[in-house]
């Protein structure tokens, strides 16, 4: 048995073990062939060669972060500290995907100090297929950041003088309430559904700005009605819960791109709200686009909830359901 002895020197170790160790049972219950010994500021561990390395590499990740930032939830412990037990294919995976994730640069710096960064592997492979994609799918189920990833990119573009604006567009779905009943003018009655852009644009934007680029256009958050006819180019375009568009309106979307703009489509195709007669086109999209050079498809999972951690919970009990 081999054992590796670890010093935990300058660390504040009541933040690194949580509330009634709840960190350190953690991370014990990732590493059940390990045996983990913490006394002090010395930290002791005794098992297999193979999985002590995995192990030291991923606690070098969580004391970097703590380092850095001088705390740690258990939800930021989640993502740092993958187990890697299984087969040694899934090891290499593992530990590339972290790696890959976890201490990537920054997108977008945002007001008061908010900085946003890939938080998960599928999030870092949006980040990194933009640069060699014009258009980017980005499929998962609620709270795993495809929009907020998607308009931190726009956003970064648009800063870089990539692009010249940004449209952020929705399928204006009718959900248990019909648009002409609701109270307001048009664009009052359509805001409610483009809430979630606006919400991270407020992350990004200081507000006087942002501001100012809605009111002159330089970025544009409008139903996806309104981009019929259009040509889009030299612009950064994101169509939000795309699996709420029907085949032709997402035909007509994707069929608006300018030589020089970038698309990304996000959606959740657990989530339709649709009425029974109309099919999403989301499905049917990826179909048919899978494989087609300048157009990369990524699917993000539970594992890349950056939500509470019981949605993670939640998505795992609702199943397919």
């Amino acid at each position: 048995m081999n054992e590796l002895q670890i010093t935990l020197d300058a660390i504040n170790l009541a933040i690194l073990w949580g509330a009634q160790n709840e960190h350190f049972d953690y991370i014990k219950k990732q590493y059940p062939k390990l045996r983990i010994v913490a006394r002090g500021n010395e930290m002791k561990v005794l098992g297999d060669e193979k999985q002590l390395e995995s192990f030291k590499n991923s606690f070098d990740d969580v004391i970097n972060h703590l380092e850095k930032y001088n705390k740690l939830s258990l939800m930021d412990l989640e993502n740092l500290m993958q187990t890697t037990s299984g087969s040694a294919v899934l090891e290499e995976k593992m530990l590339a995907d972290k790696a890959a994730s976890v201490g990537s640069e920054p997108i977008v710096f945002g007001p008061n100090g908010i900085i946003v960064r890939a938080r998960t592997p599928n999030q870092r492979k949006m980040v990194d297929s933009i640069t060699n994609n014009d258009i980017l799918f980005a499929i998962g189920p609620a709270g795993t950041g495809k929009t907020y990833t998607a308009v931190a990119l726009a956003v970064r573009a648009l800063r870089n003088k990539e692009i010249k604006r940004i449209i952020l567009t929705r399928p204006a779905v009718e959900a248990g309430e019909n648009l002409g009943f609701l109270p307001g003018d048009l664009k009052e009655k359509v805001d409610p559904y483009l809430r979630p852009l606006y919400d991270a644009l407020d992350d990004m934007i200081p507000a006087e700005k942002l501001k100012g680029y809605l009111e002159n256009r330089t970025i544009e958050v409008a139903p996806l009605a309104f981009m019929r006819g259009r040509t889009l180019d030299n612009c950064f375009v994101i169509l939000d819960e795309a699996q709420n568009a029907t085949d032709m309106q997402l035909k007509m979307f994707l069929t608006r791109m300018g030589p020089t703009a970038k698309f990304i489509v996000t959606g959740d195709v657990t989530q339709i709200d649709l009425p029974r007669k109309n099919q999403s086109g989301l499905a049917t999209a990826v179909r048919l686009l899978d494989n087609i050079e300048g157009i990369d498809i990524i699917h993000l999972n539970g594992s890349d909830v950056v939500r509470h951690k019981l949605v993670k919970r939640i998505l795992e009990a609702y199943g397919d359901i």
